[in-house]
């Protein structure tokens, strides 16, 4: 399987909302995986983080509402439906996320769902030893968050094989 370039996508740090979101860009890939069978599709997606060292934590859907993690660096692989999504906090960009998409969010990135199909799912993973707080902003705790943020430790490799290290080195350099 041949892995295509991702989109990139910066956020910037959000003072009025307190989301730190990151330095480093947000990955989108489109259409990663074949979707006619979503059990299968979730099943191929737990695989291929797993084997690029990014154990899968969960499948669920999207929570409605804005969030981030400052301690880890998250992948999301949608198997099944379609949602409209806000990265970057309350102020952050709407996209469309399918099937077969791929997001890699860095530490800080804030994230949420819009609105969803009813059957709208996805498989979670992060890079080992990295653990998920659910935090959502505080302009006060910003600056905490920010240091936080910054010291989460870099993945060793892409959750689905692609360029991380390169694109996220290049914003690190």
């Amino acid at each position: 399987m041949s892995i295509e370039q991702p989109e990139t996508l910066h956020l910037d740090s959000d003072d009025a909302t307190g989301y730190p979101n990151s330095p480093l860009p947000v990955l989108i890939y489109r259409d990663v995986i074949d979707t006619r069978d979503p059990e299968a599709c979730a099943a191929t997606f737990e695989a291929m983080f797993k084997r690029h060292g990014w154990p899968p934590a969960w499948r669920y859907h999207l929570y409605d509402f804005d969030h981030f993690h400052s301690t880890a660096h998250e992948v999301l692989g949608i198997f099944r439906g379609q949602a409209r999504a806000r990265l970057g906090g309350p102020n952050g960009r709407e996209l469309m996320l399918c099937a077969g998409d791929v997001l890699v969010l860095p530490a800080g990135v804030g994230h949420a769902s819009l609105e969803a199909d009813d059957d709208f799912c996805m498989v979670g993973a992060y890079p080992p030893s990295q653990r998920p707080a659910i935090e959502r902003g505080d302009p006060a705790q910003l600056e905490a968050a920010q240091a936080r943020v910054a010291s989460t430790a870099m993945p060793e490799s892409d959750p689905v094989g692609g360029p991380l290290k390169n694109l996220w080195r290049q914003t690190t350099a």
